[in-house]
C-alpha cells in the first residue's frame, strides 16, 4: 500500500511505500477509491489538536471497497461499499457509551488522528463503525458526507425548530448543510469573510437567502447560527444576530479563543452549545435520507499524492465546496 504519512507536527505529508496490512478481530480493510480533505485534518497537521498519534495517515472521510474481512465480522461482505468515518471506535462501556452518547466517550479512537486514515491506497478499520453506502451516488461526491455532511447534519439537529439559520464559514460543512435546511424548509443566511464575493454568490446558488460578510448583519434577526469557520471571536458576532433564545451552535473541533463580550449579548436566554463528534445513529439517519434531499456536493479532486498541494489550497481557501484525494 501507499500513503501520505505526516511524520511530524507542521511538516508536509510524506508519500511511502507500507507493507500491506490485514484485517484482525472485527475489522475489514478496504481499498479506499476517494477521500475528503476535512479542515480537521488541517488541525491534525498543524498540532491544533492535542496528543495526535506520530506517525500518522490522516484523512476520515472514506469511501472504498471491501477487500479483506476479519474473524468475527458479521453484515458486510467483500467488495461492498462502505463509509469509514471520523468516530473509529468507542470503549462500549464508559457512562457515556451506555447512554447512547458514544461521540462523548471518555476512550474514543479517531480516524485519522489516533488511527491511521484515509489519505492512503488501503486502510484498516472497525467493521461496527463502517457505513454501508449503496451503489448511488459516486465516491467522489460521498466522501464529503462522512464529516463534513455528518458535523453538519448533528449540528443542524441542534437547532431545534429554527426557521432562520446562519450559517459562519462557508465551506464543506456548510455548502451540505445549506441544501439540506433548504430541503427541511428553513432559510438559510452565509456568513463569509468580509468581501469575499465569489463565495457569496455560491452561497446564493445553493439556495442562501442572504449571504453577507461576517461583519455584516440581515435585516432580520435570526433563530439560530452555526459557526463551522474556527474563528472565536465570530461567536460574539453570532450572538449579536440571533434572537431572544436563539442558538449558537459551534461545529467545530478546535477553534481559536473566545474573546470576551458584553453579557447582555448572551442575556434574553440565548444559548451557546458545541459539537463534538458524531454518533453511529448520525450516520444511519443521514445517509438513510441524504439521497432523497438532492444535495449537490461540489468537489474539486487531486491526486493522492497532491495532498499537500489539497491541504494548502483548503487552508487559503482557493475553493468552493470540499477538496476529495482520488488515489
Amino acid at each position: 500500500m501507499h500513503a501520505m504519512v505526516l511524520n511530524k507536527i507542521g511538516a508536509r505529508l510524506d508519500w511511502t511505500e507500507l507493507p500491506d496490512r490485514h484485517p484482525g478481530l472485527g475489522q475489514i480493510r478496504v481499498g479506499i477509491t476517494a477521500c475528503g480533505v476535512c479542515r480537521t485534518d488541517l488541525h491534525v497537521v498543524d498540532g491544533e489538536l492535542r496528543n495526535p498519534q506520530v506517525p500518522i495517515i490522516p484523512g476520515h472521510e472514506i469511501v472504498g471497497r471491501i477487500d479483506e474481512i476479519g474473524s468475527g465480522v458479521t453484515g458486510l461482505s467483500k467488495g461492498q461499499r462502505v463509509g469509514i468515518p471520523w468516530l473509529g471506535q468507542t470503549c462500549g462501556t464508559c457512562p457515556y457509551c451506555q447512554i447512547q452518547q458514544e461521540n462523548l466517550c471518555d476512550y474514543p479512537i479517531f480516524t485519522g488522528y489516533t488511527r491511521d486514515g484515509g489519505f492512503a491506497t488501503a486502510t484498516i478499520a472497525d467493521a461496527r463503525f463502517a457505513f454501508p453506502l449503496g451503489e448511488v451516488g459516486s465516491d467522489v461526491s460521498l466522501a464529503p458526507l462522512l464529516c463534513a455532511g455528518l458535523i453538519g447534519w448533528r449540528a443542524l439537529g441542534m437547532v431545534g425548530e429554527a426557521k432562520t439559520v446562519g450559517l459562519f464559514g462557508f465551506g464543506a460543512s456548510a455548502h451540505i448543510v445549506a441544501q439540506v435546511a433548504g430541503w427541511q424548509g428553513r432559510k438559510v443566511f452565509a456568513f463569509t469573510q468580509p468581501g469575499d464575493v465569489r463565495t457569496q454568490t455560491f452561497a446564493c446558488s445553493l439556495g442562501a437567502v442572504w449571504a453577507g460578510g461576517s461583519d455584516m448583519a440581515p435585516q432580520e434577526l435570526l433563530d439560530a447560527a452555526i459557526l463551522f469557520a474556527p474563528v472565536g471571536a465570530l461567536v460574539p458576532a453570532a450572538l449579536k444576530v440571533v434572537r431572544k433564545g436563539g442558538r449558537v451552535i459551534c461545529a467545530g473541533i478546535h477553534m481559536s479563543d473566545i474573546p470576551s463580550f458584553p453579557y447582555t449579548d448572551l442575556w434574553e436566554e440565548r444559548q451557546i452549545r458545541s459539537v463534538a463528534n458524531l454518533t453511529r445513529q448520525d450516520g444511519i439517519d443521514f445517509l438513510d435520507q441524504a439521497p432523497r434531499m438532492n444535495i449537490v456536493i461540489r468537489t474539486t479532486t487531486y491526486p493522492l499524492q497532491r495532498a499537500n498541494e489539497a491541504l494548502a489550497d483548503l487552508r487559503a481557501g482557493r475553493f468552493d465546496g470540499a477538496a476529495v484525494l482520488v488515489p
